[in-house]
């Protein structure tokens, strides 16, 4: 790494951008830094208006946390969250993706439809399954008649099904395709807890927008500064599009509010979030980080990209998510939220510092684990990473 700026990826989903530099030296001066935002948003992606898929993506999205909140609800109601069926939940997923397949071909009909997600419908397909093929089905023709544009909408079974199976896109470098997580945090859905849909799109395998859906996290920021609303309000949706800056607002439709990342520049001062869940991360390879920078502050654990939308607003300041061996991370965990933090300022990489490829199907292939702050802490927090890597591995 030559020159006087560590290589950092703006993440290689967020600005449709690949490794690059967080200072940009011109030909003709090469000691003045040209602003790096200033040249993102002259990349030819960065150019491009993505307003009617993102206007298409938020319907899509809040429409299928309305159906998420109504399960929810009738789990926590019948303490399902302690048996061991989780049926519910299989609903839950099953008809947030079709609404979400559904919305997004209906409004946007004239683009060929390609969508990578996480179902499909083999399983309800089955003799024993119609019952709750049955209740997904209602879930959905429920949920689009609660929107006044699809009142007259009454899917079957067999187009439900369909809409499901419109999820079986393997992505890819070419063309454009929808990435979605139809819930994203199982087990804190289960608990009543934090999980989002999240939905983003790649074109030419960049991520060029991201909408999270969140609708149990407060409008309220969780260090509760300055953004105008009631602490007991509930659900937020983040969206961001390339070279146009993330925006939050309430699941309810309030005015959108620009976000940003922290600003913080000392490790001491920062706080970190983490998986809610010790399975999805290794929690202490990140206590051991978070010594090394000096953070003193406890972790922030927070099951979804929830994470990835606090972040964005400045709730803290990294997330760090190091997967137990043999885990091959999903686009769909990362796509949406990697384009809202990076959008708001932040950085998005792998443990090594390299940007995320959303670009070779349904799986990332990356080093170790992925790492997300602001521009400022992230060679400090490579460095701690790095360390903390290579003393797990002679410990070994």
């Amino acid at each position: 790494m030559g020159g006087n700026s560590m290589l950092l990826s703006a993440s290689g989903g967020g600005w449709g951008c690949c490794l690059t530099r967080v200072l940009c030296f011109s030909k003709s001066n090469p000691k003045t830094p040209k602003p790096f935002f200033s040249l993102l948003r002259k990349s030819p992606i960065a150019s491009m208006s993505y307003h009617n898929e993102l206007a298409a993506a938020k319907k899509a999205a809040s429409l299928a946390a309305r159906l998420c909140q109504k399960v929810q609800k009738a789990i926590l109601q019948s303490d399902v969250q302690s048996k061991s069926d989780k049926s519910p939940v299989t609903v839950a997923d099953y008809g947030s993706q079709a609404v979400v397949s559904f919305v997004l071909e209906r409004e946007l009909p004239s683009e060929s439809f390609s969508l990578v997600a996480e179902e499909d419908s083999g399983d309800l397909r089955k003799e024993e399954t119609q019952e709750t093929l049955h209740r997904i089905t209602k879930l959905v023709n429920d949920t689009l008649a609660s929107e006044g544009t699809y009142s007259a909408t009454s899917l079957s079974a067999e187009d439900v099904l369909a809409a499901i199976d419109s999820g079986k896109s393997e992505g890819g470098p070419r063309g454009r395709h929808w990435v979605l997580d139809p819930i994203d945090g199982t087990k804190g859905f289960l608990r009543g807890d934090q999980y989002a849909i999240a939905l983003a799109l790649l074109d030419e395998g960049k991520v060029v927008l991201g909408v999270l859906a969140c609708p149990n996290l407060s409008l309220v920021p969780i260090g509760g500064h300055d953004l105008p609303y009631s602490h007991d309000k509930l659900g937020c949706l983040f969206f961001a599009q390339v070279g146009a800056g993330t925006d939050v607002q309430s699941l309810d439709g309030s005015p959108p509010i620009k976000v940003h990342v922290s600003d913080i520049d000392n490790p001491e001062e920062a706080s970190f979030f983490e998986s809610f869940e010790a399975a999805h991360s290794l929690h202490d390879l990140s206590s051991s980080i978070a010594k090394k920078l000096g953070v003193k502050a406890p972790p922030v654990r927070i099951d979804s990209q929830a994470k990835y939308g606090a972040l964005s607003r400045g709730d803290g300041a990294i997330y760090l998510r190091f997967p137990h061996k043999g885990y091959r991370e999903k686009i769909w965990d990362h796509a949406a939220g990697s384009i809202v933090v990076t959008e708001a300022g932040g950085v998005v990489t792998d443990a090594t510092g390299n940007p995320l490829d959303f670009s070779k199907g349904r799986y990332l292939d990356l080093d170790t684990g992925i790492i997300v702050t602001n521009a400022k802490l992230m060679p400090l927090l490579l460095k701690a990473v790095r360390e903390s890597l290579n003393e797990r591995a002679s410990s070994l």
